[in-house]
C-alpha cells in the first residue's frame, strides 16, 4: 500500500477502525475490532502505525498494510485505557487507565517498562513538550505531574474536588496547561520553571466554556502561531474555539447532532477534525468555522479520531 502523506483514522462503537481519504472522504481501510470498544487512537510520529487503546489492551497496526491483525499487543492494564501517546520521537509510549495507573512501555520490547499509580481512574495523559514529564487527570479530579527523570510524582493539584478531569492538554511550547471537567469548566495554568527541573503550576484563568462535559480540550500547534486557540469538544453537540489571548470565543462549530467526543488539529493549526456520536467525523476549516467534510461510514457513535498530516521526525 502506498502511503498517504495525510493519515486520518477514526474508531466507533460499532467496533471497528476506519481510515479516510481527508480530502475526499471516503473510507479506505476497515479493521475490525471484535474486542472491546476503541477508546483513543494516536499515530506514531513517523506515520507507520496506529495505537488503538481499548479494554483492557494497547494494539498497535501497521498503517500502510492492509492486515486487520495488530503487529502488537500492549497487555498489562486491568481496565479501560483512556489515554495513550507517544514520545517525539516514537521510542517509547505512554498510557493511562481506568484501572487507576499510566504507564510507560518501550515499543521494541514486550512488557510494560514504568507504572504509576494515580488511584483512581485515569481519563487523560498528555507528555510535556520537555518529553521528561508526563500530566494525568482522573475521576476523582486530581491532576497529577509524573517526573520521568526522578521516577516519582514531583506535583499534585486538585481544581475542583471530586470532578472529574476529562481532558488536558499542554501548548506546544510548554507555556500553558489546560484542564476540562465534567461541569464543562477549563482551568487555565501558566507552566513555570523552578530552580530545579519541576514544573510550578501557576493559575491564569478559569473559563465556564460549556454548560455540560467537556470531553476533549486541545490546544493549537506550533505552526498556527501567532495565533493560538483551545479548542473544547462537548456534549452539548458543539466544538468552541478560543483564543488564548484572553480567553474569548472566536467560533462555535455547530453540526454535530450528538455529543462531540474528540477532536484533532492539522498540523497548521488550519483544520480541526472531531468525532461524534452521531457517528460522523467533520472535517472544519478553522478560517470559516463550516464543515467542510462530512466522513460517513460507522454504524454506532464514532467516539475518536486521530490525524498526521506533518512530516516524519527524520525527515523534518
Amino acid at each position: 500500500m502506498t502511503q498517504p502523506s495525510v493519515i486520518l483514522a477514526t474508531a466507533s462503537y460499532d467496533h471497528t477502525i476506519r481510515f479516510w481519504d481527508a480530502k475526499s472522504g471516503r473510507c479506505y481501510r476497515t479493521i475490525q475490532y471484535p474486542d472491546s470498544q476503541v477508546n483513543r487512537l494516536e499515530i506514531t510520529p513517523d506515520k507507520k502505525y496506529l495505537a488503538a487503546a481499548g479494554n483492557p489492551h494497547i494494539k498497535l497496526f501497521d498503517v500502510n498494510s492492509n492486515s486487520p491483525h495488530p503487529v502488537m499487543s500492549y497487555d498489562s492494564h486491568t481496565a479501560n485505557v483512556m489515554a495513550v501517546g507517544f514520545q517525539c520521537d516514537g521510542n517509547w509510549m505512554y498510557s493511562g487507565s481506568e484501572d487507576g495507573t499510566v504507564k510507560i512501555w518501550d515499543l521494541r520490547a514486550p512488557g510494560c517498562q514504568r507504572e504509576y499509580a494515580s488511584r483512581a481512574a485515569v481519563n487523560t495523559v498528555v507528555l510535556h513538550p520537555n518529553q521528561t514529564e508526563l500530566i494525568s487527570g482522573d475521576q476523582n479530579g486530581n491532576i497529577r505531574v509524573w517526573d520521568l527523570t526522578a521516577n516519582s510524582c514531583s506535583c499534585e493539584l486538585v481544581p475542583e474536588v471530586d470532578t472529574a478531569v476529562r481532558s488536558l492538554t499542554v501548548m506546544w511550547d510548554g507555556s500553558l496547561v489546560v484542564a476540562a471537567n465534567n461541569h464543562g469548566i477549563c482551568y487555565v495554568w501558566r507552566l513555570l520553571r523552578g530552580n530545579q527541573t519541576m514544573t510550578n503550576f501557576e493559575p491564569l484563568h478559569k473559563l465556564q466554556a460549556h454548560n455540560k462535559y467537556i470531553l476533549k480540550c486541545l490546544l493549537s500547534p506550533e505552526f498556527c502561531d501567532p495565533h493560538r486557540y483551545l479548542a473544547t469538544a462537548s456534549a452539548d453537540h458543539t466544538v468552541k474555539i478560543w483564543n488564548v489571548d484572553g480567553f474569548t470565543l472566536e467560533k462555535t462549530l455547530t453540526g454535530h447532532q450528538r455529543w462531540v467526543w474528540d477532536c484533532v488539529f492539522s498540523v497548521d493549526g488550519a483544520y480541526l477534525i472531531t468525532a461524534s456520536s452521531d457517528m460522523t467525523a467533520r472535517l472544519w476549516s478553522m478560517a470559516s468555522g463550516e464543515a467542510i467534510r462530512v466522513y460517513q461510514g460507522h454504524h454506532k457513535a464514532t467516539v475518536c479520531c486521530a490525524l498526521h498530516d506533518g512530516a516524519e521526525p527524520s525527515s523534518s
